[in-house]
Formats: structure tokens, C-alpha cells, sequence
């Protein structure tokens, strides 16, 4: 059963930011090659085709397994027997192709799910009794958990090749050219110096 009214209304502003950063993590691979999706770009090695591999493992955990309702994904280390980050990076023979698909039949299962049940519906995390979760609970959730590694991906992005925004074209930065983003950095770097007293130093 599916609620109505301002439950609906709820579960439909929920659903839309987690469609927005789907969406946004899938345009942070387009035009990049092979190497520079899975190139490690952080001392942690934080890299963008792992992080929609992580992401695929969590919506399949919380709108899956939570609610007796699994489906196939990558397993979060945190949550199985699986090795330390293991779904945050991908292996050499695991494709682009296949991970974005993965991906989008995942949260297709997730949308199946979020339609299926009511927000106040109740799943089980692992551990026992007194770990009961609501949708409602899952959806918020999934939505931090989704937008905050998309910005992640927007850092990593602009460090491989300078690309910025939430949409091609990045429409919701400020505008400017290289020159006027190379001076507003120098501003940013002078007022940081100033800050520390000069030593540009923590």
C-alpha cells in the first residue's frame, strides 16, 4: 500500500534529491577515460567509479536487505565479510559499463521498493532486536548518504580536469573563465595568509 496526501508529498521530495544525485554522480564519469574514473585521487584513495559502487551496495542494502527485499550488489564492507573498502574501489575487470548498470537496476529495485511501502513501514538492520529502521528513516538516509558522496565526486571531478557544477555546464557555479577563477583562488589564498598571520602555515 502506498500512502497519500502529505505522505505522498513526503516520500516524493525524498525520492526527487535522490534522483538528483544519481543523476549527478553519473554525469561526473561522462567524457572521462578508463584511468581517470578509477584513479585514486585522495591519500584514501577516493575515486569516482568506487563511489558509485558504494552508493549501488547502500540503496541495495537499506531499500533491499533492511526490508526482506534483497537484491543483487556490491556488499558494504561495514555491513558484511567483505575486505576494508573493498566497495569503494573497482577492480581492473570490472567495467564502466557494468557498474553504471548495476547502478541504475539497483535503484530501480530501490524506486520499486520507496513505491511499494508506506514511509512509516519498518525494516530490521543487522544485530538483533531493537534495530527496526522506517522507510521514512531509510529514504533520509540514503538521501545524505547519496548527496554527501556526490560531493565528493564534485571534488574529485575538478581535480582530474577542472570540470565543476551539479549539471553539464555547471549552471549553479558562479560564472568566470580560467583567468577570473585564478584570481578569485589568489584572493582566497591571500585572505588565508592574511588569517595565519602570513605563514601560509596551519
Amino acid at each position: 500500500m502506498t500512502g497519500t496526501g502529505q505522505e505522498a508529498d513526503y516520500k516524493k521530495d525524498l525520492h526527487v534529491y535522490l534522483q538528483d544525485a544519481r543523476d549527478a554522480f553519473l554525469w561526473k564519469l561522462e567524457e572521462l577515460s578508463e584511468y581517470d574514473i578509477r584513479r585514486p585521487m585522495t591519500a584514501t584513495g577516493t575515486n569516482l567509479l568506487g563511489l558509485v559502487k558504494h552508493v549501488t551496495g547502500a540503496e541495495g542494502f537499506y531499500f533491499g536487505d533492511v526490508f526482506g527485499r534483497p537484491v543483487d550488489a556490491p556488499e558494504l564492507w561495514i555491513a558484511g565479510d567483505a575486505e576494508p573498502n573493498a566497495d569503494l574501489w573497482a577492480t581492473a575487470d570490472e567495467s564502466r559499463d557494468e557498474i553504471v548498470a548495476q547502478y541504475k537496476r539497483v535503484w530501480a529495485h530501490s524506486d520499486a521498493t520507496i513505491g511499494a511501502l508506506d514511509l512509516d513501514a519498518t525494516g530490521l538492520l543487522p544485530g538483533g532486536e531493537g534495530n527496526e529502521l522506517t522507510l521514512h528513516r531509510a529514504l533520509v538516509h540514503m538521501v545524505a548518504e547519496t548527496q554527501r558522496h556526490a560531493g565528493h565526486a564534485d571534488i574529485v571531478r575538478e581535480l582530474i580536469d577542472g570540470t565543476t557544477g551539479q549539471r553539464i555546464g555547471g549552471e549553479n557555479m558562479a560564472p568566470g573563465d580560467s583567468a577570473w577563477w585564478g584570481s578569485h583562488r589568489g584572493r582566497v589564498e591571500r585572505a588565508a595568509r592574511e588569517a595565519s598571520g602570513g605563514s601560509g602555515s596551519a
